[in-house]
């Protein structure tokens, strides 16, 4: 089975990872198990390119991202990983509005374990921003490069450095301001 396929498999629910983990099992876990354990991030937000920390996980390829973009249950299965680690880092969706990111009320006790320079969790988001892209999820990848944008020019904390926020800026497919 190729990776597409094994990816597929997952996030329909019928597949395991490499660790013999459910999908539903992963989004089930608490955050301190998210931020404990490094294997199921390429799982749960794959991409085309391999992980230098994971190299066991399958890629995605064209005929997968093909299948992610014609498939509303896959998309909405990708939709509620991404909600998961939303509330991992203290985000939620705006549930007013069709596609709005704004800080929860936990953000500032979440925020202490993760907006500061050199944190893995600004991989982790590098990695998330391109997957919705790849898996055409636009509209939530901009939103969440929005509130990562103000929360970058807003928060007088130093906690994303220059160079973490170009990274997020070209995964998110973002346009670069002329003054930066």
């Amino acid at each position: 089975m190729s990776g597409g396929e094994r990816l597929l498999e997952f996030y329909s629910g019928r597949g395991r990872d490499d660790r013999g983990r459910l999908l539903r099992e992963i989004l089930a876990w608490p955050d301190d198990t998210l931020e404990d354990v490094h294997d199921y991030i390429q799982w749960l937000f794959p991409l085309t390119e391999p992980s230098a920390f994971n190299p066991r996980a399958p890629l995605l390829d064209q005929a997968a991202i093909r299948e992610f973009r014609r498939s509303d249950d896959l998309r909405r299965a990708v939709t509620a990983s991404f909600e998961r680690m939303l509330r991992f880092y203290g985000f939620e969706m705006a549930p007013d509005l069709e596609c709005e990111i704004r800080r929860a009320p936990k953000f500032a006790e979440r925020a202490r374990e993760w907006l500061y320079p050199m944190n893995h969790n600004h991989l982790r988001i590098t990695r998330i921003l391109k997957c919705l892209r790849l898996v055409g999820l636009d509209a939530q990848a901009a939103a969440f490069f929005a509130a990562l944008e103000k929360l970058y020019t807003e928060d007088p904390r130093p906690g994303i450095t220059a160079e973490t926020f170009r990274y997020w800026r070209e995964a998110a497919g973002a346009q670069t301001k002329r003054n930066e």
